[in-house]
């Protein structure tokens, strides 16, 4: 995943599969994310816009890591880079309560093992509220190119051969969905059924980091 480039792509697809790291012993943790930390720092700079945030939202990934029974980790680097942007988000959304819906405001945080019942209802209505948003204003590829991109980490590159399109439209079809949460685009109805769909989906990518059946759903809706 560059850390940058998570391949994510799975054996429904003709595309190489990279073995995934065992991280369930704390030195493997350690090793695989000091080659991943980098690439978090990056992803929390880019949100919090402060260096020094942006190194306690890093730390902090790397203690909710420690805690996280990570034999059931399907794949790390999504699940870090999941953490990462959820903790940055949270502190953009206390420094500025005004800001609209941007980036990955409604992440899950998987690795909470302290949550309670209350706290896991809250986080999913967060999680059906902002797929209805999505599904409510953005096109099928918009959509698909925006979760992969800035959800889970994909590279354009990656985004281009599973949507077939060039690298330039991926860039688009991402530049145009975060223009219309922007700016308030007008809501669509929104399909009940793939509304159900794509929270189970996502919410099972965000907790496990096995992203294939999130994957086939988005493709499925915009190829």
């Amino acid at each position: 995943m560059d850390t940058d480039l998570i391949d994510a792509r799975r054996p429904h697809t003709a595309h190489r599969t990279p073995a995934i790291p065992d991280i369930e012993s704390l030195d493997a943790a350690a090793s695989m994310f000091t080659q991943a930390r980098p690439s978090l720092l990056h992803i929390a700079h880019r949100i919090v816009g402060s260096p020094a945030e942006a190194e306690d939202i890093v730390q902090e990934v790397w203690l909710r890591l420690q805690r996280t029974d990570r034999a059931a980790v399907h794949n790390p680097s999504a699940l870090l880079r999941t953490i990462t942007t959820r903790l940055a988000m949270n502190v953009v959304q206390s420094a500025r309560r005004r800001r609209e819906f941007s980036a990955s405001t409604w992440l899950p945080e998987s690795t909470d093992l302290d949550a309670t019942p209350e706290a896991v209802a809250e986080q999913q209505n967060a999680v059906e509220e902002a797929v209805a948003l999505l599904l409510g204003i953005l096109t099928p590829r918009q959509r698909a190119a925006y979760i992969l991109r800035e959800g889970f980490g994909y590279s354009y590159d990656q985004i281009a051969s599973l949507l077939q399109l060039s690298v330039v439209n991926s860039r688009q079809q991402v530049s145009r969905a975060q223009k219309r949460i922007g700016s308030r685009h007008q809501r669509q109805e929104v399909d009940a059924i793939m509304h159900r769909r794509l929270v189970q989906a996502f919410l099972g990518a965000a907790h496990t980091g096995d992203l294939t059946h999130l994957e086939r759903l988005l493709l499925a809706d915009a190829n």
